[in-house]
């Protein structure tokens, strides 16, 4: 039974999410078409376990040949929404944090023709924040932050949050090859619609801690993330901004980094020129040309950045290609 006309998948990505996987199936709502249980090489056989269990005839169970992370049994399910022309494309955690009565909530963007992806946000009431763990709070603010830069999605919050939905459009022109297969995976998705201008929205939505136990350390996304989002910064900039258009941003951006640099650069020399090696107060031009330099640079770059705000798609895309 489908909504709206548009067949729908559920992709729950498994390890070990056994205690949970049964009661996560159940809630699934009855409009789903395909529930695609994807087993990644995990230690428990919830693939096994899932097909031992359940009557359920909506549910086909795929094993991945060996562990690939969360994305990469993800991308196992798009792989196979897209081999069975799905419309729409839901990934819900196995662990039960996720309330799967949402996903039509989730969905209607989609639905609607209004966006490619939605993604669920946990910051969106106040009320809901209170049990999240302190730790994980701050820590999901961060990435928000330094996501928005990265991405250019000024307005979206939460990036790692996995309740997703995605059109079949979309996901046909993304190259999967070359998205991150683990824990990055929430983030560079992101990065990838935002390369290919894909329109995102975010589903404000409650999370549910239980006894669940998350695989992700903190070691992971200090170490792991930032020298890949700076990587992915760059190419974003690059594409955006000079490969396939040259605007004020562009002209904001090159000014800025220009003047800024220099500045600094001319500032740190006359310091040691004079304070260092003369060891006696520098002319007053030799004070004010930098800061005058770092002044007009922060003032480019302040519109870049004012630029690239309202630079945020608007629009669901049209047979664009994502993510080179």
């Amino acid at each position: 039974m489908s909504l709206n006309n548009k067949s729908i998948a559920v992709i729950i990505p498994c390890y070990k999410v056994k205690k949970h996987i049964l009661s996560v199936i159940q809630d699934i709502p009855a409009f789903v078409d395909y529930i695609f249980v994807v087993d990644d090489c995990c230690p428990e056989n919830t693939g096994k376990y899932v097909s031992e269990n359940t009557q359920n005839s909506k549910v086909v169970v795929i094993h991945n040949p060996f562990n690939m992370g969360v994305g990469g049994a993800v991308t196992t399910g798009y792989k196979e929404s897209i081999k069975r022309n799905i419309d729409i494309s839901v990934k819900v955690d196995g662990d039960g944090q996720m309330d799967p009565l949402l996903i039509e909530d989730l969905i209607q963007p989609l639905i609607l023709g209004e966006a490619d992806y939605s993604k669920g946000s946990r910051f969106h009431d106040p009320a809901h924040l209170v049990q999240m763990p302190t730790l994980r709070l701050i820590g999901n603010a961060a990435l928000s932050l330094i996501n928005k830069i990265v991405t250019g999605y000024w307005d979206i919050m939460d990036p790692t949050n996995g309740f997703t939905a995605i059109s079949l459009r979309a996901l046909e022109e993304i190259q999967f090859d070359k998205i991150s297969q683990r824990y990055f995976f929430e983030s560079d998705m992101l990065f990838r619609l935002s390369v290919g201008r894909g329109k995102v929205v975010d589903f404000p939505m409650e999370a549910k801690y239980g006894d669940e136990v998350s695989n992700l350390s903190i070691s992971k996304v200090l170490f792991s993330f930032p020298p890949k989002y700076l990587k992915r910064f760059f190419k974003r900039v690059f594409y955006q901004y000079f490969l396939r258009d040259f605007n004020f941003g562009s002209i904001s951006l090159c000014a800025g980094t220009f003047l800024f640099t220099t500045g600094v650069i001319f500032g740190a020399v006359k310091f040691i020129e004079y304070g260092i090696i003369k060891f006696k107060p520098a002319p007053t031009g030799m004070v004010v040309i930098p800061s005058m330099l770092i002044i007009l640079g922060t003032q480019f770059l302040i519109s870049f950045l004012q630029f690239d705000i309202n630079s945020a798609p608007k629009k669901p895309l049209k047979n664009k290609r994502i993510g080179k």
